[in-house]
């Protein structure tokens, strides 16, 4: 393991007679995205079939639905009210815990073409329009529309949306880049293979194949959890989660966390190399120790001649004085 020791892994075996689903035969391998919510349950989405299916963290089904069209899954937080847009099918669709459908909202009556669809709250969406280049705050409990901003860009790579606090975020598939509501660019990163934003209070993430990103105002984007290795990850409130070699691998945050304190404290503690350029220089500022001893001696020898001449003036001033 490249980021920390692995905590523990989910993995059962079949019982002869138990009707229990083991996580190692769920075919993992088939697996277009897998979703984790606060409780612990796994939701697995397969592109093969349109299939979506929750289970539980034992492995046990709780509920499945089969799509006619591909959806996209915005977020499980709220396994109650889980919401799923359809770009093909121009729906919107909320499940409940048991994976049953709540409620359907057909966007083809009353907008043009939404490119995506994003759930504030139990009563607001947020649409962005292509036939119109609007971005449209939609209250669909009462059926009316909000608000409407001009919003020009790309429709073609996008991959998800996400409002918060009247700041736009936008995911595309090279790209991350965030609006604010008078469809003024704040911030651009390039992000490749982004999936779908996930909101944890103030704190907004990319998941991506197989990694995780924090979104800073300050430092822009950083990397929370990375495995090259992964196939498919995801994250709830206490662990990160991933898919590698078809089997399921849980993590947990503050492991993760402490592993890369850690790391960064070993790198900042770790001393430098010493440098050879400085000791070329001492030893080429250094004077040559025959030079020093020369130079003493010529010091030494100078200094007798100066007595000498001393003591010698004296003595002919002696001689020339008279004699009372």
């Amino acid at each position: 393991m490249k980021f920390l020791n692995l905590i523990f892994f989910f993995l059962f075996c079949a019982i002869s007679g138990q009707n229990v689903l083991p996580l190692d035969t769920l075919k993992l391998k088939e697996a277009r995205d897998m979703l984790a919510d606060d409780y612990g349950n796994l939701y697995i989405y397969k592109n093969k079939d349109f299939s979506f299916t929750k289970y539980d963290s034992l492995g046990k089904q709780i509920g499945k639905m089969m799509l006619t069209v591909p959806y996209k899954v915005q977020t499980v937080q709220n396994p109650l009210n889980v919401p799923l847009f359809s770009e093909n099918a121009q729906e919107m669709k909320f499940v409940d815990q048991n994976m049953n459908e709540i409620q359907r909202l057909d966007f083809k009556q009353k907008f043009g073409f939404i490119r995506m669809a994003y759930a504030e709250d139990l009563q607001q969406l947020w649409l962005l329009d292509d036939s119109t280049k609007r971005l449209i705050q939609y209250n669909f409990r009462n059926d009316t529309t909000i608000n409407s901003y001009p919003f020009d860009i790309s429709f073609e790579d996008l991959m998800d949306l996400l409002v918060y606090e009247s700041k736009v975020y936008i995911l595309t598939r090279k790209h991350i880049r965030v609006y604010n509501l008078k469809f003024e660019k704040l911030f651009e990163a390039p992000l490749e293979n982004g999936k779908r934003f996930r909101r944890e209070n103030d704190m907004i993430l990319v998941v991506a194949n197989n990694f995780i990103s924090k979104y800073d105002p300050g430092k822009g984007m950083v990397t929370v959890f990375e495995d090259p290795d992964a196939q498919i990850v995801d994250k709830n409130i206490l662990s990160y989660f991933e898919i590698k070699g078809n089997k399921l691998y849980l993590y947990s945050l503050e492991k993760v966390k402490k592993a890369r304190q850690q790391k960064q404290l070993e790198n900042q503690t770790e001393p430098p190399p010493p440098s050879t350029e400085k000791q070329v220089e001492k030893t080429e500022g250094k004077p040559d120790q025959d030079t020093v001893e020369k130079s003493s001696d010529n010091t030494l020898e100078k200094l007798i001649e100066d007595i000498s001449e001393i003591q010698s003036a004296g003595v002919e001033k002696g001689v020339e004085k008279p004699i009372n």
